[in-house]
């Protein structure tokens, strides 16, 4: 007897529609086809152990299962639900009348309990769009499918329970989640915010200028002196995610297994700051099954590279065209695909290996020469696609013991959110534009246009501080920004000096 459920495979953020036919007729041998991994292939002890301990009967004989389109390469071990219900249903165990109105998905155990599996959400997407009535998966994955509309999610803990359904003997309960509420239920729960930050006011100004524009951004200082605390509370200031971008980071996520089973959306922009030990690989994405990297978690957040000069150059030169593109693109011989990968980009390192260079106190111990050789580790093509550099001086005791209370991250967010309010309606005609970092060259010479006196203030400038022609764009996108949190029209003369105190790296000379 021939029989078909229906499954999902996941290629980067999107599923596929995979049809699982099993065909039981006279012989003994068990067949599995259809461009199956290892993970897939070794279905046959877990499915044979958890339908005969459920209480059900394997069938002794000839078993082909085929899953379609055979083209394409099928991994991990998600199959084993949906192979198990067809040949209960192939062997007339259950009745496969409703097999087709359902997605199914589930990694067996061999006691027939189902473990959780990857990218419920696509899959979820993939149902909905397919017309299918429901999608049964396991529990602690259901509240991600839950959240697609029009699509009845059951959560199940074993395989008696699917049986049971089809038998018709146990209904199964549908788990609803509402998806506004959800979403603005922790849209502003942060663990961390900038009143616990004492001092550093002019580093705050130039993350909020930062979250205002979307620009990446370098903190340059000396151990202790709060680069990664600053960093850990830029999220707090970022404007909320919409739902769109809730839905989207959602699934790379839930591609990536990263989600918990409480969760359902991710509503908080993620940030992310993995080990100067990290691999390309790790960081970009890839593999043998190609997953999402580091650069694609922190899609719609922050990607923290907390001690810079110390990732592999060839780690930090792979993140060049995701800076400029916001996506990466990861080919294989047979297939690519592509993950989205918008991040905001914050860097810390020190000014030297000793860490104390420009240090109002303490005496850099470093060679002549160390200390430039040691900002040589960062490429030109790199440092070019950040737009801010911060120098980071230590706190002084009086700052530090003052019980005086500082501003706190919603009050930051009010005027980044208003300043991003301000850029759309100037992209609004820009699919491709969100905020004023993306802008092209062509685009900087539309839109930052600068008075005379301002192009002389800029002409001394870069004579001056020997700044470099790579400087010029990125002083003017920050100037745009710094007019919008003033609600400023035109770009002024405050607007661009205090941009231009942003280009520490580009000046001749900084480093001896």
């Amino acid at each position: 007897m021939l029989v078909k459920t229906y499954g999902s495979a996941v290629y980067g953020v999107n599923a596929l529609t995979i049809t699982i036919e099993v065909n039981i007729s006279a012989g003994t041998k068990y067949y599995m086809v259809g461009l199956p991994d290892n993970a897939v292939k070794e279905s046959l002890q877990r499915v044979a152990s958890a339908i005969n301990v459920s209480g059900f009967r394997m069938p002794k004989q000839k078993i082909v299962v085929n899953l379609a389109p055979a083209d394409m390469k099928k991994e991990g071990s998600s199959y084993d639900l949906p192979i198990a219900i067809g040949i209960l249903a192939a062997s007339g165990q259950i009745p496969a009348d409703e097999l087709e109105d359902y997605f199914i998905m589930g990694e067996l155990s061999l006691d027939g309990s189902i473990q959780p599996i990857k990218g419920a959400l696509p899959i979820a997407i993939q149902a909905q769009q397919d017309g299918f009535k429901g999608f049964i998966l396991p529990k602690q994955n259901v509240r991600e499918a839950a959240i697609v509309n029009d699509l009845v999610a059951y959560g199940v803990e074993n395989l008696a329970q699917v049986v049971a359904f089809f038998n018709k003997s146990e209904a199964l309960e549908q788990v609803k989640v509402n998806t506004k509420e959800e979403f603005l239920k922790n849209i502003n729960n942060y663990e961390h915010d900038f009143a616990d930050v004492k001092g550093q006011e002019n580093i705050k100004r130039a993350l909020e200028i930062a979250a205002a524009g979307g620009h990446n951004v370098i903190l340059i200082g000396p151990p202790g002196a709060g680069k990664t605390m600053l960093a850990k509370r830029l999220p707090t200031i970022l404007p909320p995610l919409n739902l769109n971008e809730a839905l989207e980071t959602t699934k790379i996520h839930s591609v990536a297994g990263k989600l918990a089973a409480s969760d359902a959306l991710m509503t908080s922009r993620p940030y992310r700051s993995p080990h100067h030990t990290i691999s390309d690989v790790a960081l970009v994405g890839g593999g043998m099954n190609p997953q999402p990297g580091e650069i694609s978690l922190a899609h719609n957040g922050v990607l923290f590279l907390d001690e810079l000069p110390e990732f592999k150059r060839t780690v930090l030169e792979v993140m060049r065209q995701p800076l400029e593109d916001r996506k990466v693109a990861i080919s294989r011989a047979r297939f690519s695909v592509e993950y989205p990968a918008s991040f905001m980009l914050v860097a810390s390192m020190n000014p030297c290996p000793c860490g104390f260079y420009n240090h109002p106190e303490k005496d850099c111990v470093c060679a002549p020469g160390v200390v430039q050789k040691y900002l040589s580790k960062i490429s030109g093509p790199l440092l070019d696609r950040i737009d801010l550099h911060v120098e980071v001086t230590p706190v002084d005791f009086t700052e530090l013991a003052s019980t005086t209370e500082t501003e706190r991250s919603n009050h930051i967010r009010d005027r980044v959110i208003k300043a991003r309010e301000i850029q759309d309606l100037r992209f609004a005609d820009r699919e491709d534009l969100h905020c004023n970092a993306q802008m092209s060259p062509k685009m900087v010479r539309k839109v930052c246009q600068i008075s005379e006196a301002g192009t002389h203030l800029l002409k001394t400038a870069m004579e001056r501080l020997g700044l470099s022609a790579r400087a010029y764009d990125r002083i003017l996108k920050v100037a745009r920004t710094i007019a919008d949190l003033s609600s400023s029209e035109n770009i002024e003369l405050e607007h661009l000096a205090e941009s231009i105190n942003y280009r520490s790296l580009d000046r001749d000379g900084w480093a001896g």
